[in-house]
């Protein structure tokens, strides 16, 4: 065969197998991301999972501790609505980020509104033990909270177990922004040098005051987490978040942001922006941006 003909057929065969093993480490790395990705999701969703099923449980225990119609009534019905949410969520794929969204927004609704069901329920309590202390007199006067309350149960154990589930912190207004070098905000993502998430944590009386770590995490289309915050624990494991910070919650709503900067490239698409706290899931929430 011609020499000059064998040289350039050498150079073809060797670009065929490095483009080759090219694709397969390509393939791979999808692959992984992929898996991870898949990994986070049946972690919410069973966590979805798990709480739709203890907020079913607690409707069905305060069901037996009140001795009220009119309220039996109303738990009756909260309980067959978190169940049949439930049911809904047991038959949605992890991987359909809409409907698995929606649930998480009545998960938040069915949450709240236990809350005030326990609130309401503890404050029966209390005013049942002041109704004892003050004997007969104040009992003629309060006749009718004291019907409300009667079959309550007084086991502390039991009622911090739900003031735990309502004192669980949640996060609203969750915005992502992208920004220029000079801090305006980028339109597309080619512009961007830093990313700023800014979100709320919402009021709740029952939550204990304190100083909180707020972990950020975001995911970018490709599934890869865009790191630097370092990690944290979640469902028995460690995971890597973007950005974390800690603030002083007293009760009231309370407003947060987060910076990152960006060196890395950013693809286009659909980036998932969740935020963690107390080892829970606390909001999340998607953006789409423009190459």
């Amino acid at each position: 065969m011609n020499k000059k003909i064998v040289i350039p057929l050498v150079v073809v065969i060797v670009l065929l197998i490095a483009g080759v093993a090219y694709l397969y480490n390509s393939l791979n790395q999808q692959q992984q991301a992929n898996k991870d990705m898949q990994e986070l999701a049946d972690l919410d969703k069973k966590e979805m999972q798990n709480e739709y099923e203890q907020f079913a449980q607690q409707y069905s225990e305060m069901k037996t501790q009140i001795n009220n119609d009119s309220i039996v009534a109303q738990l009756t019905q909260e309980q067959m609505k978190t169940q049949r949410l439930l049911e809904e969520l047991k038959n949605v794929k992890s991987t359909d980020a809409r409907e698995i969204t929606r649930l998480k927004k009545e998960l938040a609704t069915v949450r709240a509104v236990l809350r005030s069901y326990v609130l309401q329920i503890d404050s029966l309590n209390r005013l049942n033990e002041n109704l004892t202390a003050e004997n007969t007199r104040i009992r003629g006067q309060y006749s009718e909270a004291t019907r409300q309350i009667e079959g309550l149960s007084s086991e502390k154990a039991s009622l911090s177990q739900k003031v735990a589930i309502a004192a669980q912190l949640d996060a609203t207004g969750i915005n992502m922004t992208i920004k220029k070098s000079n801090g305006k905000q980028a339109k597309k993502l080619k512009d961007c040098k830093s990313i700023e998430v800014s979100f709320h944590i919402a009021r709740n009386v029952t939550a204990a005051n304190g100083v909180r770590t707020l972990y950020v995490r975001v995911t970018t289309p490709t599934g890869d987490v865009l790191g630097g915050g370092g990690s944290f624990a979640y469902e028995n494991r460690h995971i890597e978040c973007s950005m974390k910070k800690s603030v002083e919650y007293s009760g009231e709503e309370t407003t947060v942001n987060t910076y990152r900067q960006v060196g890395e490239f950013l693809s286009p698409g659909t980036y998932t922006v969740s935020i963690f706290a107390d080892g829970s899931m606390i909001g999340s929430r998607t953006f789409s941006f423009q190459k």
